[in-house]
């Protein structure tokens, strides 16, 4: 055999030996192009709008049977306007449709009005645009049920909530900040551990007389500290220099970040302790913290537009929990509802890993 044919065989044999390298040439575009090609899609079907039919009449209720058999919209009905507010704020709503009172006995007595989540800059333009081409849908089907006698057209009035100018950087710069807190989150632990393993310093750490959970706390505290740092820094120049409003507070901005860096601190700590190597943790935290994070979280693509099982699949990703508080926290203010149970989540995740990472550790020590 040749110096180079022998150099060939020694490479073959190690990228057999190594599943690393198989995940990144066969398992990795698959999961990339399965994702492109099926699971995220820039339009958007069944988004979840609420309806308030304050005219009760047979116009009336003929628009809202055309609204729920269009797949663009997802209707949830509800008899005033306050309950359906509510919803919006929390996210459960990208829109609310309000047919007034005339509506069916007087011809253009009234427009029905469109108020949407600004937040959402592209859901609320899609919203808008579906729900003006299903009013035209119908002012043209019932021109047509009247014989073509001449009927005045029914208007919408919309109106951008918390985002009027539908800005696209309202959403996009605390969809930054996120995806920016889930890679150096889960990067900066998943090295912390394969370090000590790989240098033959891990048996000293152990051989000390911290407990498993003390060794993971204070090793894990210094990089929640630099989050928390990080994360301020990036409040700050979405604020002074991209000129984002920010309409909470301090404290709810800091804990909602401090129990997601929980999560992906915890995330990769237990990459780290399960891997042992730096190399294999540094890939393992990206394919986790960044790529789902970027493209399940719903910062770029719509997650009710997505199939089924990959929307049961966000809600694993706990920047999924953390992108609708923090653009609350930009936009809207501090609405705890909404901030209450998404920091519950990210915090169960961040003990659930932590757990397991200690897990981890301790197999070592037996």
């Amino acid at each position: 055999m040749s110096p180079g044919a022998a150099i060939q065989a020694k490479e073959w044999a190690q990228i057999w030996r190594d599943p690393s390298t198989f995940g990144l040439v066969v398992v990795l575009p698959l999961l990339l192009m399965m994702l492109f090609g099926s699971a995220i899609s820039l339009d958007t079907e069944h988004t979840a709008t609420g309806v308030v039919d304050l005219d009760r009449t047979a116009a009336s209720r003929s628009f809202v049977q055309s609204l729920e058999a269009s797949r663009y919209f997802a209707v949830t009905e509800g008899q005033s306007v306050e309950p359906q507010a509510d919803e919006l704020v929390a996210g459960r709503l990208r829109g609310i449709l309000v047919i007034p009172k005339g509506f069916g006995r007087q011809a253009g007595a009234g427009p029905v009005q469109l108020v949407t989540d600004g937040s959402q800059p592209n859901t609320a333009r899609f919203l808008d645009g579906h729900m003006r081409g299903a009013l035209d849908s119908w002012n043209r089907q019932r021109l047509r049920d009247r014989g073509g006698e001449a009927v005045q057209a029914i208007g919408l009035i919309d109106h951008f909530r918390y985002n009027p100018g539908l800005e696209s950087r309202f959403m996009l710069v605390p969809g930054a900040i996120a995806i920016v807190m889930a890679m150096i989150g889960t990067l900066l632990t998943a090295l912390v551990m394969a370090r000590e393993y790989e240098r033959k310093t891990m048996e000293g750490l152990l051989a000390t007389p911290l407990s498993t959970g003390a060794l993971v706390y204070n090793k894990v505290l210094p990089y929640f500290l630099l989050g928390l740092a990080s994360t301020g820094l990036c409040v700050a120049m979405a604020v002074y220099g991209y000129g984002l409003p920010f309409e909470g507070s301090v404290f709810a901005l800091f804990l909602i970040a401090a129990s997601f860096l929980a999560a992906v601190l915890g995330q990769g700590l237990l990459i780290s302790a399960a891997t042992k190597s730096q190399f294999v943790s540094t890939q393992f935290a990206l394919l986790s913290g960044f790529l789902p994070s970027l493209l399940l979280s719903g910062f770029l693509f719509e997650i009710d537009s997505m199939p089924a099982a990959v929307q049961w699949l966000t809600y694993i990703v706990p920047a999924r929990y953390l992108i609708p508080s923090l653009q609350s926290v930009f936009l809207a203010g501090d609405i705890w509802p909404l901030f209450l149970p998404n920091i519950s989540i990210m915090a169960g995740f961040g003990a659930f890993f932590l757990w397991r990472a200690m897990k981890a550790i301790r197999r070592t020590i037996a």
